[in-house]
């Protein structure tokens, strides 16, 4: 007999590493594609990674919530302890930030399929929305990392 403890573990940690896989993976084309300059590569990336987030992203940020409360209570976590509430509270932080960078992506893919449509560089739009995206995504990345350390020591606070 399979025991559910172990399942529902593997179920969490594979949801984080979706969550964090992604994001950097999505952080590093968008960068790369951006350093390119060329609207029609940018716009090719920004549509890809927008599929992404919605594919991998989205679907990673339901099954936490749900895969995490159901280990808490299998284990008998108590869910107003310091790491619980701490790692909630970031989670709930980095979504705010992931919500913008999701719009601010498709966005930026918008702007760029038009410029490369008229055959113009980018303008001043797409400079401003980038700076907010990279801006958004420091804090969400620190969060994240915040929650695996959370997630990890368990601290008594």
């Amino acid at each position: 007999m399979i025991e559910l403890y172990p399942l529902l573990k593997l179920a969490h940690l594979l949801g984080a590493a979706v969550l964090f896989g992604t994001g950097a993976g999505i952080a590093f084309f968008m960068l790369m594609a951006h350093r390119s300059g060329d609207p029609a590569f940018i716009a090719r990336t920004g549509d890809l990674v927008v599929k992404a987030d919605f594919l991998f992203t989205a679907t990673a940020v339901v099954a936490q919530p749900v895969t995490g409360l159901w280990l808490a209570f299998h284990v008998g976590y108590d869910l107003l302890s310091g790491w619980i509430l701490a790692s909630v509270t970031l989670y709930v932080f980095t979504g705010l930030c992931w919500l913008p960078v999701v719009w601010i992506q498709m966005r930026l893919r918008d702007l760029a399929r038009e410029a490369a449509r008229e055959k113009r560089p980018l303008d001043r739009r797409y400079r401003r929305l980038f700076r907010a995206w990279f801006i958004l995504g420091w804090p969400a990345f620190a969060a994240v990392i915040a929650i695996f350390w959370l997630m990890i020591a368990k601290p008594d606070f």
